[in-house]
């Protein structure tokens, strides 16, 4: 399947990620009780860089929590008969806590209710707030991004690819179709 546009390169990247950082610290007025929680796989490396610029900017660190969101999905049975756990790894209260969910695409919006839904059963946040890279459209479920990296208008036969240094080698967003099923 190759790549038809390339939405995002590192630089693009970068800003995307400062921008959000800075726009967290603006909405809650600094960084006091908040903690990020990174959805597997590519919402962490997301959630690690936008804390990283929020301690550069505010000289405060945030915690950072990893949330494998695989058994609350709701398309569990379509994905594979042995789905792939990543694990979740909260070192920390998330209870009345303003939490920060952090993915890289926003799409039909069921993998954030799932997220929710896992961080319901971990605790009881004070408030949930998302932070996305990319917001593609296409929503079935009534949620939105408070903020949002990029969006880019898609059709559903294309697919949004988010790649990350920390799990592809390279920092790059791209878009391409996805592949005709070839019947005999």
């Amino acid at each position: 399947m190759a790549d038809k546009a390339e939405v995002m390169d590192e630089s693009g990247i970068l800003r995307a990620v400062t921008r959000i950082a800075h726009e967290i610290i603006e909405k809650n007025k600094g960084v006091g009780d908040l903690v990020f929680i990174g959805i597997q796989r590519r919402g962490v490396p997301l959630a690690k860089r936008i804390a990283e610029k929020i301690r550069e900017v505010e000289g405060k660190s945030v915690p950072i929590g990893i949330l494998d969101i695989t058994f609350y999905r709701d398309d569990l049975s379509l994905l594979s008969e042995h789905p792939i756990l990543n694990g979740t790894e909260i070192g920390f209260s998330i209870t009345d806590k303003k939490v920060i969910l952090v993915d890289d695409v926003l799409f039909t919006g069921r993998t954030v209710r799932a997220a929710i839904d896992a961080l319901m059963d971990i605790g009881r946040p004070r408030m949930i707030q998302l932070a996305i890279l990319i917001d593609r459209g296409h929503r079935e479920l009534p949620i939105r991004a408070d903020y949002v990296g990029k969006n880019v208008p898609t059709s559903r036969s294309e697919i949004v690819h988010v790649k990350l240094a920390e799990i592809d080698r390279v920092n790059v967003v791209t878009i391409s179709d996805i592949e005709p099923v070839l019947t005999h």
